[in-house]
């Protein structure tokens, strides 16, 4: 059995854990509840002009198609994989780069596929790959609407110029604080709906013209896409990171009560051996 000496220099140790990982449960819960209320009141925008897009475009024809809906052979394929910037945060980092890697030697094994990665901890393990061609590791340290459209313009500018056939996202859906949800979501083309299921001219009134209205909205519809997958994995890393550190603290006490309770075991032991000894040397005096 360890010494006391050793039993209590545990016992602090883990109590310092515990107080570091307590502290970083409530800095996360407090920034959580922030992160989680933005991407709560953007949701409903961005999927409902997301969805109006995809019915407006559905009905376009001939020269008056964007390019961001040209469907054209899947010959080059960019996943951007979003993580996020610290570690801490259980599963989180490595469910993106888990699902990364099977899409670059499943899904997209007959394709030449490049990797953009956001986060510095998909940067670095995605880096072995070969294939990461660019990373943006600083968009989460001021994450807004015009930075994420800077990044956003330059995969739809190379998509235009034919760079890429596909964009996919790769992030976590915030559910709640417990639950992270790995989503693969097509980023170009868009997919647009059929007229006869939009029943677009039965819905809208167009002013200046339907043409003029798509290529308008269609540039900001996929940056507030880009924005909402961003946000979603923003909210699930602060919820991966307080549940984390509630577990880290709640393993912490549990180890710290179970050091307490042999440290009680290992002193009680010695002062009996002391109190037997003294007990002893008197009988051998008196005898």
């Amino acid at each position: 059995m360890a010494n006391l000496k050793e039993i209590r220099n545990r016992i602090a140790s883990v109590s310092s854990t515990m107080q570091i990982t307590s502290a970083m449960k409530m800095v996360s819960a407090a920034k959580l509840k922030k992160a989680q209320d933005a991407i709560t009141a953007m949701r409903p925008y961005a999927s409902t002009l997301t969805e109006l897009i995809q019915n407006l475009s559905g009905s376009l024809e001939g020269d008056a198609q964007n390019p961001y809906t040209h469907v054209r052979e899947k010959q080059t394929v960019l996943v951007v994989a979003i993580t996020s910037n610290r570690g801490l945060c259980g599963a989180f980092n490595a469910n993106i780069i888990k699902k990364t890697r099977q899409l670059i030697q499943e899904v997209y094994a007959d394709q030449n596929v490049s990797l953009l990665t956001i986060g510095k901890k998909g940067s670095e393990l995605l880096e072995k790959t070969g294939k990461v061609v660019s990373t943006h590791d600083a968009l989460f340290d001021a994450l807004n609407y015009s930075n994420v459209g800077e990044v956003a313009q330059q995969i739809m500018d190379q998509f235009e110029e034919k760079v890429y056939d596909e964009v996919v996202l790769v992030y976590n859906r915030f559910k709640n604080a417990a639950t992270q949800i790995v989503e693969v979501e097509p980023f170009l083309p868009i997919i647009a709906e059929t007229e006869t299921e939009a029943t677009v001219s039965a819905d809208y009134i167009f002013e200046p013209s339907q043409a003029e209205i798509v290529n308008e909205l269609l540039p900001k519809s996929l940056k507030m896409q880009f924005f909402k997958a961003l946000r979603d994995s923003f909210a699930s890393e602060h919820g991966a990171r307080m549940t984390a550190m509630h577990k880290a603290t709640d393993n912490a006490t549990e180890l710290r009560d179970q050091l307490k309770l042999t440290y009680n075991k290992a002193r009680q032991a010695a002062i009996t051996n002391e109190i037997l000894e003294i007990v002893g040397g008197a009988e051998a005096l008196n005898n």
